[in-house]
């Protein structure tokens, strides 16, 4: 075990005063096999796949799909969420990278951002489905509602790693490590001694609402992108507030525009326009169709009363 793996194993002590919870030990080493670390992150995404992938599997049938078209799905699916959550994280920490091109490489030092994993993703599933001649509305609108549940799932590895959290707070369930104090030294106009907001927390409870949300959206779906544009809305508002008070977020240049908020701010716009005008064209058509059955159906005339 090398000097680094053996610091990453070593506990930190995590403490929510207000709740009254002191000196938690919080590892980022979940356990070793056969000596190699295995990292909290890394196994909650593993779970966080596992679990998506065995619940569309699963409901696939229900919603006019096959298992195995899920399965050569997240085939692709995944790697190439990773690439782009790499290279958009990478884009936007230019500067950093431009000096020595092998550091893009070297994830483990992290670096990689979300909302480039949704555009990879998308990408994959997109292009499996035209192989495979499914419907994009209808993949979309299926596989979307599971990837909030994995956020969620995947959020708790920030937790482990005691990275991502907010600025300082006095609300009963600040957080608190060696970890938050020693990153806040290097951010002006925080407080190293003062507990944060433990926005891993805040996304996980977010997406596990959202989670539910479009698992009832997806059974009475009415048209086309519905589940996917609804959760795009979600969990715009969820980042876009979350993002707000995120001590380490990316910015555009040397702007104070953090990019991940201004993108949730576009989702949310963008996402509710559509919502509304392809809502409106569903019930108009749902209208016509009406009209045109009646037109075709003979309604019996009816009893007049005695005179």
């Amino acid at each position: 075990m090398s000097i680094a793996q053996a610091l990453a194993s070593v506990p930190v002590e995590v403490s929510f005063p207000g709740l009254g919870i002191e000196n938690l030990p919080v590892s980022r080493v979940a356990f070793n096999l056969f000596g190699i670390p295995v990292y909290w992150y890394g196994m909650l995404i593993a779970i966080a796949i596992i679990l998506s992938l065995f619940l569309a599997s699963r409901q696939a049938d229900k919603f006019g799909l096959k298992s195995d078209d899920i399965m050569d799905m997240y085939i692709f699916l995944i790697p190439a969420m990773i690439v782009f959550a790499r290279i958009y994280y990478v884009v936007f920490e230019w500067d950093y990278y431009r000096s020595d091109w092998r550091r893009i490489f070297n994830t483990r030092e992290g670096g990689l951002a979300f909302y480039g994993g949704v555009i990879g993703g998308a990408v994959a599933i997109i292009l499996v489905a035209r192989f495979k001649k499914i419907k994009i509305a209808d993949i979309l609108d299926f596989i979307i509602v599971y990837v909030p549940l994995a956020q969620g799932i995947g959020r708790w590895g920030n937790f482990f790693n005691q990275e991502a959290f907010g600025t300082n707070t006095t609300l009963p369930w600040g957080m608190i490590s060696s970890q938050t104090s020693a990153y806040l030294t290097n951010i002006p106009g925080t407080d190293a001694f003062t507990p944060v907001h433990p926005t891993f927390l805040y996304e996980f409870i977010g997406n596990l609402v959202l989670f539910f949300v479009l698992l009832k959206i997806r059974n009475n779906r009415r048209f086309a992108f519905q589940v996917l544009l609804t959760y795009l809305l979600g969990y715009g508002i969820v980042r876009f507030f979350v993002e707000g008070i995120r001590t380490d977020a990316l910015f555009i240049g040397n702007t104070s525009w953090r990019i991940s908020q201004v993108l949730s701010a576009v989702m949310v716009v963008v996402s509710t326009l559509l919502l509304v005008l392809l809502g409106q064209r569903a019930r108009r058509k749902l209208s016509v169709q009406t009209a045109a059955l009646e037109d075709f159906v003979e309604i019996p005339p009816q009893d007049k009363p005695n005179g």
